[in-house]
């Protein structure tokens, strides 16, 4: 009997309230959002999204600093772009070269990865090689393919030592130039997919080939089938860093070929942008092509993630 009256819950006496759970409180959180949020934010803001704002107001005027004074134009700057010869032109180059940049790189990184994916002092040694252009100053790789690639430069004197009785102008041709450039920037970005790619391949589970091997699965069946599908986070981030650095490339056009040879035959965006604003003087036109590149860049991105990610999805 005593049992059963102590198991019986107890009922609050007549008159008392109910105690209600308490409510969290909110100024831990503000505090901890100002101390460890608040700061990058600002940086963000102060840095990437003020500027933005900055020039696409600039882009709806004719701000030029030695010719006042600077006026609303409104979109006029936008519909002068579509119509510059000179903008189409660069556009189109940009674009050829950010192909090649996202196509060579994957595709030779990949293959030395795969070479690369075993242990040794070696291989080791090897990673740290291809890795280094990354590390390098973008200026100091221009400043040294310049030197190579001249008329007299060492590829041409080996190239005529072997028998070429007229070696190609590497930097002079304006055919060749902007494949030149692409090199360039496609060798200086190899050891960035190398690494990657080598991330990757450290994370494909060694169960699983080897119950491919058992099932009778070769080399290359292995690779499609199992390794290949696991690397597409890797293809992700390696082709959307690709584009985004080739398409925005800028000083390796300044160093190496000053956007010549010819007129415009390596001129990018970002070089026409930047001589439009700071040797023509044009900073409100200028402005304009800079939003354009961004937009251009945002949409790239935004589609190829989307694809990207939905392959990765489906596998």
């Amino acid at each position: 009997m005593v049992s059963d009256v102590a198991a019986r819950p107890r009922k609050p006496p007549v008159g008392s309230r109910t105690r209600h759970r308490p409510k969290r409180r909110i100024w831990p959180r503000v505090w901890h959002f100002l101390s460890f949020g608040a700061p990058g934010v600002l940086i963000y803001v102060c840095f990437v999204l003020v500027p933005i704002v900055v020039s696409f107001g600039y882009s709806l005027t004719n701000y030029n600093p030695f010719n006042p004074p600077t006026k609303f134009v409104g979109l006029r700057n936008y519909q002068l772009m579509l119509q510059d010869d000179t903008f189409l032109t660069s556009l189109k180059i940009t674009t050829i070269l950010t192909a090649i940049v996202v196509i060579v790189p994957n595709v030779v990184g990949l293959g030395i990865a795969v070479l690369l994916d075993r242990n040794g002092w070696l291989y080791n040694a090897l990673r740290s090689v291809f890795f280094t252009p990354m590390v390098l100053s973008s200026v100091v790789i221009s400043v040294i393919w310049t030197r190579m690639l001249q008329d007299d430069g060492p590829i041409n004197d080996v190239l005529r030592a072997i028998g070429v009785q007229d070696p190609p102008g590497w930097l002079s041709d304006p055919d060749i130039a902007l494949y030149s450039l692409a090199t360039v920037l496609c060798w200086q970005m190899l050891g960035f997919c190398v690494v990657i790619y080598l991330a990757g391949l450290s994370g494909v589970p060694k169960e699983l080939l080897e119950a491919a091997s058992i099932d009778g699965a070769g080399p290359i069946r292995r690779f499609w089938q199992v390794t290949w599908p696991m690397l597409a986070p890797a293809l992700t981030v390696n082709t959307v860093v690709l584009l985004i650095s080739a398409f925005k490339i800028f000083d390796h056009v300044q160093v190496i070929t000053q956007g010549g040879p010819g007129t415009g035959s390596t001129a990018t965006i970002a070089f026409l942008a930047i001589q439009t604003a700071f040797v023509d003087n044009h900073q409100g036109y200028a402005s304009a092509e800079a939003i354009a590149m961004l937009v251009v860049i945002a949409v790239l991105t935004t589609i190829s993630l989307g694809v990207l990610r939905r392959r990765e999805v489906n596998l």
